[in-house]
Order: C-alpha cells, then structure tokens, then sequence
C-alpha cells in the first residue's frame, strides 16, 4: 500500500466511543444515492490528485451459487456493461480505466458479488471494506483531495495501512507458474494418457474446465485467462463396473465433492466457500492428483492472501472474505 493511506467513510468520528465504535444512526448499506456518488467522487478526487488514470484488477472474487448479501443478487454480478468481455474479463491483472474502476467500486458498495483490490502498482489503491468502508491508498498527500471529501460530506482518516493490504499466506512459498517446462510435460501427459482435465480458476469462485486431448491443448492454452490459477486432473473413468470394483471394501468412498460451507464474501455478500487447507491459498481441491500452478510469470500474480477482517461501522472486526478455498 502506498505511504499516505485514508479510511474514507460517512461516519463521523464524533459520533464514536472511546474504543473506535461508531454509535451514531448512519445506516450500513448504501443509500444508491448522493452519498454513493459522494464516495466515487472522493476516490476519483484522489485518483487525480495522484495522476492515476488506470487502475489494475488484483485478486477478483465472485459471489458463488448462494447470495447472502444485504442487497438482492445482480445478473452477471453487473460486469456485463463493464468490461468488453464480461465475467471472463475479470481477472488479475486487467487494467480499467478509473471510469470503470469507479463502477466496480459502486458494485463493491452494493453487494453485487464482486470484489476485488484496485490498485496502480506502489503509487495507488482503493480496498472496499465492509459497511460503506474504503481505504485509499496514495504516493501523495493529496491536500486537494482530502478537502474535496470533506465538501462532498464523507469523513477521511489517516491510517498506518490499510486492513487490506495483500499478505501471503506463507511468504516462503512460490507457486509454480506455467512456464514452458510445465507446458512441456504436460504435453507430454497428454499424449501418454491421451486425455487430461485442466481447471482454470481465473477469479475467486470462478473456474473454467478443459478437455486436453493431444488436438486441442495449444488451443486451449491460447484461451486461458491471464494469470489464471491451473490444476490438472486426470481424465474420467468411462468403465463404470471397471471404477466400483475399484472401489475399497471398508469404508466410504464418495465421487463428488463436500458441499462448501458460506463463510461472508466480497463487499458484504457471502460467498460458499470450502475450509480446506491450501499452499498459499491456492485453490486446490482435497485429491493428491491435482496440481496447481499459475498461467503465467511467477511474478505476475501474488498468491492468495491470508484472511484479514474489515471493520464494521461499531468497531468490530467482521469476518474476512479474502481466504480463497
């Protein structure tokens, strides 16, 4: 996060108690309205302030099959009318222009089911917090800037970071990227088991799966996402009665997955999300047979980050969306 960092909110600091809890009426959603215009006018404020004109997409996630955010669940999670390509355009490391950052913001604010830090490498950030929080982040003091939020109504607060910034889970480990040697053999899978199962995991909650037969595999690899997360399968078993007797005589076996259990998700909204534990947060599935690895440089995407909490208007720490499965 840059050095000068402001939480940005419509809660009056006056109206807080000796621990920091907000104990006024202000509500806790968004009123779809002046102070949701107020909100996006600050962070463009400050985006000009900082000569920031693009922002970078860092560590999407999508809202899953459930919706349990405050507000009723939005079609295509509202990304349709944002980005050229829709849902699959949301990605790490895609560049939006601030206009289109400023939507993803009104969308993190609603509880559309989308969330994601936007950031312009070390010189801006905008992390959206529970309960109309924002924290941004900038290389300047932006003077002009912090004025400009007060007109609009808002209250700006300086802060040490920002309880987004993005943490690893275990900084000692580097995820593999798919370099030409993991490409490599898996050609060389492929044409030994004549068919393999890739998944790609381009956003939180949002995976495509692939077929590779030996045909179709640089054709696939042209289409993944940038900086998608990858895990390969092996192929299904066709032989039903082959697959049973396979099957141990003691105890339970089972082909499909656990469901997930909702933990809460982006900007307020929960997310299904399955406690299983990870490298890195990685998004793994409980097989031996799996491997993840990036679909690009190993510097191009940082890992999952650990789990960090946003601040409720009261204070309190509410549960953290940012653990991947």
């Amino acid at each position: 996060m840059p050095p000068f960092v402001y939480r940005i909110t419509k809660y009056d600091p006056a109206h807080r108690d000796e621990r920091g809890h907000y104990t006024g009426a202000e509500d806790t959603v968004s009123d779809h309205g002046p102070i949701e215009e107020a909100y996006l006018a600050a962070i463009a404020a400050f985006a000009e302030a900082a000569g920031i004109d693009q922002l970078e997409i860092r560590e999407p996630q999508i809202g899953g099959f459930a919706h349990f955010g405050l507000e009723p669940p939005v079609d295509g999670y509202g990304l349709a009318d944002l980005l050229p390509a829709g849902l699959a355009g949301f990605h790490d490391g895609a560049l939006v222009p601030i206009a289109v950052g400023l939507e993803l913001v009104r969308s993190m604010l609603r509880d559309n089911g989308v969330w994601c830090r936007l950031e312009a490498g070390g010189a801006f950030a905008v992390h959206v917090g529970w309960d109309q929080y924002i924290y941004i982040g900038s290389n300047q003091p932006c003077e002009t800037a912090l004025a400009r939020t007060r007109a609009l109504g808002l209250f700006p607060e300086r802060l040490d970071a920002s309880p987004y910034d993005f943490a690893p889970d275990d900084p000692a480990y580097v995820q593999r990227p798919a370099d030409a040697d993991f490409w490599d053999r898996l050609h060389r899978t492929v044409s030994a088991y004549r068919a393999v199962f890739l998944e790609e995991v381009f956003a939180g909650n949002a995976s495509r799966w692939h077929r590779l037969t030996r045909d179709n595999i640089e054709t696939v690899r042209s289409r993944l996402a940038p900086r998608a997360q990858l895990a390969v399968w092996a192929d299904l078993l066709t032989d039903v009665d082959t697959a049973v007797a396979a099957l141990p005589d003691e105890g339970l076996a089972s082909p499909f997955r656990p469901p997930c259990r909702p933990r809460p998700g982006p900007a307020g909204a929960g997310v299904p999300r399955c406690r299983r534990p990870t490298k890195a947060g990685a998004v793994r599935r409980p097989s031996c047979k799996g491997r993840t690895v990036r679909a690009g440089p190993a510097t191009a995407h940082r890992s999952a980050p650990a789990a960090r909490s946003r601040r409720s208007p009261d204070g309190d720490p509410a549960t953290c969306h940012n653990a991947r499965c």
